[in-house]
């Protein structure tokens, strides 16, 4: 693989299911915490279209509204398996599904309320995507 020599634009989604309730997935690209989906976007697509495309990828859910929440700076974090520059533009969307096939990326799933999420082991960087939906809920 190429060293990297620029950040790297990645996007997430936190996705509600019709019982408001969130997906979380664990990874072991996040030593083991849960996270929410997301990944890269590709050269020529909209942030939007890379997080349909991610989330559809990583669990074979279609999701709708993706509104965006907030951006992150990731810079050589240890949560992350490798030593790397992202800009993570994360996003709150919804789905009418909540039938859901992981690939490689996860290797389980859970579906909870967002209190429940934040007793779970998350990552900081989903941590931080909750708590800003949460402020921007109480506007």
């Amino acid at each position: 693989m190429a060293e990297q020599h620029y950040p790297e634009p990645a996007c997430g989604a936190l996705i509600f299911n019709p019982e408001n309730k969130i997906f979380l997935m664990k990874s072991h690209k996040w030593k083991g915490k849960y996270v929410i989906p997301g990944g890269h976007i590709e050269w020529g697509e909209t942030m939007k279209d890379a997080i349909k495309r991610e989330a559809k990828e990583e669990t074979d859910l279609d999701i709708e509204d993706p509104q965006l929440i907030l951006f992150q700076e990731f810079i050589f974090d240890d949560a992350f398996y490798k030593k790397k520059h992202f800009i993570f533009f994360d996003f709150v969307c919804k789905t009418r599904s909540a039938k859901v096939t992981l690939n490689e990326e996860g290797q389980e799933y859970v579906w909870v309320s967002i209190p429940e999420a934040l007793q779970l082991p998350i990552d900081p960087y989903t941590r931080k995507t909750i708590e800003e939906y949460l402020k921007l809920k109480k506007k």
